[in-house]
This record gives structure tokens, C-alpha cells and sequence, in this order.
């Protein structure tokens, strides 16, 4: 009984942080969503929300989310699986990693002198003979830049499932018969496939809410959800409406995480079963 009390007591901080810095601010955000600008309540910002222009946001806002964690994920797996076999595979997750601790600006802002008019990619094109090309400003190069980003947090996830499975699993499945891509398929992808639930997740969540990558690199061109909160909150001063967004975002962000953490339960009710 005493032990119980302990434990129960060394979860209280847990619960002060819970209710202040999560419960508190998604309550405050959802009072804000029912005030129109003079302070009145009010579901027309509601309403707003559901017009053809914000539907239209909202569905660019998953498109680019989508492409981000693809191109991710297509680029972390077989990078992940490379240096799992590596002889320093920890050095060179470090080397991976590291970037991720530079302030977000910072790269930002080295991207935006990268691929600007004067940067060293022109300025290669303009050494061989080539035209200058209009890079910044564009859905490519925002696509291309949030992609730098959040590789290492696909990464690491990916890397710590493939670095727990056995390699004598897919040593069995080679010896049996079958190839290489069916190994892949049938073997590898689903033992590890926890660990691309957690990269999806750490990856495409954060990208559904992006506004400064949005600004500074694609410009007008790509506008999201992030950038819609933004303008809402900064530009217009109509903090219902910026409201009414980040509620509908974060329920998005909850059905993202129950979809993908519900499978994860099932699956280990199975094994355990099993």
C-alpha cells in the first residue's frame, strides 16, 4: 500500500505538466474558436471552416504532409538498414542526428542562400554555361527542404526496429528460396514496421502544421494550415478563426495518432496471445 502511495505521488508533476501545458492551452484554444472578433460566441467561425476555401487548405495541407513523409520514408529505410549494418552505425547516426539540433531557422535561412538567384547552385549552372534557375519560391524546394528536416526523425525510429531484428530471420528466408524484394516485403517491413508507424508519425504530424518553412521558402505558392493559423493569428488579428483551424488540426493530429497507435496495440495483443 505504501508503495503505491509513492508511485502515485511521483506521478503528480507528471499530471501539473499534463494539465498545464496540454489540457489548458487545447482548452483556452477551443474558448477562443467560439469568439467572433468583437468577443461575442459565436459557430460561424465554424462555419467558415467548412466554405470550399479552408476545405481546399485543409487538402493541400494533407497532400504536401503525404509527400513529405513518402519521400522520408522512401529515403530512411534503406539509409536506416545501411548503417544498421555498418561497422560504426553509431557514429554515423550521430552524424545523421546532428543537424537536427541546428535551430530551424538557421537552416531555413542556409537553404534560402543555397537555392537562391546568388547561390552556389546558380552559380554552378552559370559557370557551365547554363541559365539561372528560379528554385526558391517554389512546392519543389519547400518539399525538398522540409524533406532535409525531418529525415533524421524517420530515421532514428526505423533504425532502432531494424537494429533489434535478427539477422538470422532474414538469413532463414534467403535460405528457403526467397529473394531479395520478397524478404523485404514479407519479412522485414512487417518485424519492423513499429518502428515506421513511429516514423510517420514523428514526421507527418509536425509537416500537417508547417508555416515558417511555408513562408520563407515556398512563399505564396504553398499555403497549409500552418501558414492559415499564422496569418489568422499575426496578420489579421482574428483569433477565433486562427482558433477554429488549430482545433480541427488537432483533431486531425489525434485521429493520425489513434490510427496508427491503434494497430500498433493490436498487433502486440496478437503476439502476446501467440
Amino acid at each position: 500500500m505504501q508503495n503505491k502511495r509513492s508511485g502515485s505521488l511521483t506521478l503528480v508533476p507528471y499530471y501539473v505538466w499534463i494539465a498545464l501545458f496540454v489540457i489548458a492551452p487545447i482548452i483556452l484554444v477551443g474558448y477562443y474558436s467560439l469568439l467572433d472578433l468583437e468577443g461575442n460566441f459565436t459557430f460561424e467561425n465554424y462555419k467558415n471552416f467548412l466554405t470550399p476555401v479552408y476545405l481546399k487548405m485543409t487538402l493541400s495541407s494533407f497532400w504536401y504532409a503525404f509527400l513529405i513523409t513518402l519521400f522520408c520514408l522512401v529515403v530512411s529505410y534503406p539509409a536506416a538498414f545501411i548503417i544498421s549494418r555498418l561497422k560504426n552505425k553509431q557514429l554515423w547516426l550521430m552524424l545523421i542526428i546532428i543537424p537536427s539540433w541546428i535551430n530551424l531557422l538557421l537552416k531555413t535561412y542556409a537553404f534560402i542562400g543555397i537555392l537562391g538567384q546568388s547561390g552556389p547552385i546558380n552559380a554552378f549552372l552559370s559557370a557551365i554555361g547554363l541559365e539561372k534557375q528560379q528554385m526558391l519560391f517554389t512546392s519543389a524546394s519547400f518539399v525538398f527542404v522540409s524533406v532535409y528536416i525531418f529525415i533524421p526523425f524517420m530515421i532514428l525510429p526505423i533504425f532502432n526496429s531494424i537494429d533489434k531484428l535478427s539477422p538470422a530471420l532474414l538469413d532463414a528466408s534467403r535460405d528457403l528460396g526467397a529473394s531479395r524484394l520478397y524478404t523485404l516485403r514479407r519479412v522485414m517491413i512487417p518485424l519492423t514496421m513499429d518502428g515506421i508507424k513511429a516514423g510517420i508519425q514523428a514526421v507527418f504530424i509536425p509537416a500537417l502544421s508547417l508555416f515558417m518553412i511555408t513562408r520563407l521558402i515556398a512563399g505564396n505558392h504553398v499555403i497549409t494550415l500552418g501558414t492559415a493559423i499564422e496569418q489568422q493569428f499575426l496578420v489579421t488579428q482574428n483569433w477565433g478563426m486562427g482558433s477554429t483551424i488549430a482545433v480541427f488540426l488537432i483533431i486531425f493530429m489525434f485521429i493520425i495518432m489513434a490510427f496508427t497507435g491503434e494497430k500498433r496495440k493490436k498487433g502486440a495483443s496478437r503476439r502476446d496471445k501467440n
